[in-house]
């Protein structure tokens, strides 16, 4: 983190918060000119830092199903990782892959309308690749809480209440239409795309995709817009840790406590896996640790075991694919 100053830290903090808003407006929150702020979001782009804007979507509405899948793998040169990696990144309903380190090996998630299409799916990839599986874990999502990044404001005071986006499993369904998925499928991977651009990848006019946008965002299905930001290069790593509790009731004071860490990055909630799912940034291991045996001290005899992944490498991260738009709208 020593590598930017203050005010880089503050663009990517509130660029991190609502990554569609303007150069302009972004500018007035950390106290620079518009050409400013333009030049050191180029830099930070071309130093990687920053990678991707992508857009939040609460998928649950649509009444689609996300499930998570942990892969160890056994037997694997360099040569079947990847082609492991790619026939998952081929995958139409694939939103989340990723490489980690820990307990497992690979991370994959899918986003799908009926839970058949994933059975079918699943049953092939075992008839291919089940020699180099040596175990995996099935979860099924229900919650995804996401926070803003507080340390990167250092001592800054922050004035308001925590940011948190919750993506929540609901009995609400909401029905849309083709152009809406269209859009959806868009801006879920670039954030930061043009209205009138959208309008032209659509043929149709701005004032009708600001209008719609619009709508989607007071339904509840757009819930924000933010950046995909390559911490490795501060020096950080993303860290998920899993707790497993003596007594569940426990969980919701823990989840309090965390969220007064600044490096805390966000909760899920599954059905199938561990008690409390947490990731944070963090520098090392170690700090993980030190997470983990204050928690110990706070909460007597609360946490039973844990256990850690470390991303490695996010080769893919989108909320709908536009293959899988087309795929639910026929």
């Amino acid at each position: 983190m020593n590598d930017l100053n203050v005010k880089d830290k503050k663009i990517l903090y509130y660029l991190e918060q609502d990554a569609r808003q303007s150069i302009r407006n972004l500018g007035k929150k950390v106290g620079l000119s518009k050409d400013v702020v333009s030049n050191r979001i180029k830099n930070l782009e071309e130093k990687g830092i920053i990678y991707n804007y992508y857009t939040v979507i609460n998928t649950f509405k649509l009444d689609l199903t996300i499930l998570r899948f942990y892969i160890k793998l056994q037997y694997v040169t360099s040569e079947i990782k990847k082609e492991i990696i790619e026939y998952f990144l081929k995958n139409k309903y694939s939103n989340v892959v990723a490489a980690i380190e820990g307990s497992y090996d690979l991370v994959v998630i899918f986003t799908v309308k009926d839970i058949h299409e994933i059975y079918h799916f699943w049953e092939k990839t075992l008839d291919k690749f089940r020699d180099y599986f040596e175990s995996y874990n099935f979860s099924l999502y229900y919650e995804e809480h996401l926070y803003d990044y507080q340390f990167l404001l250092g001592n800054d005071p922050v004035e308001n209440e925590r940011m948190k986006q919750i993506l929540s499993s609901s009995k609400e369904k909401i029905e849309i239409d083709k152009l809406d998925y269209e859009i959806l499928s868009i801006i879920a991977p670039d954030a930061r795309i043009p209205t009138i651009e959208i309008a032209n990848k659509l043929k149709t006019t701005a004032s009708i995709i600001h209008y719609r946008i619009k709508k989607l965002i007071d339904l509840g299905i757009i819930l924000g817009y933010r950046t995909t930001i390559d911490f490795s290069k501060l020096g950080l790593k993303l860290m998920k840790c899993d707790l497993f509790l003596k007594d569940h009731k426990t969980c919701n004071k823990i989840m309090k406590y965390l969220e007064k860490n600044p490096f805390l990055r966000g909760r899920d909630v599954s059905i199938g896996n561990a008690d409390l799912e947490v990731t944070f940034f963090l520098k090392d291991i170690s700090s993980l640790n030190n997470i983990i045996q204050d928690l110990s001290n706070k909460f007597t005899g609360a946490i039973r075991n844990y256990r850690y992944f470390i991303d490695v490498c996010l080769y893919k991260y989108v909320y709908i694919t536009k293959d899988y738009r087309d795929e639910i709208m026929i």
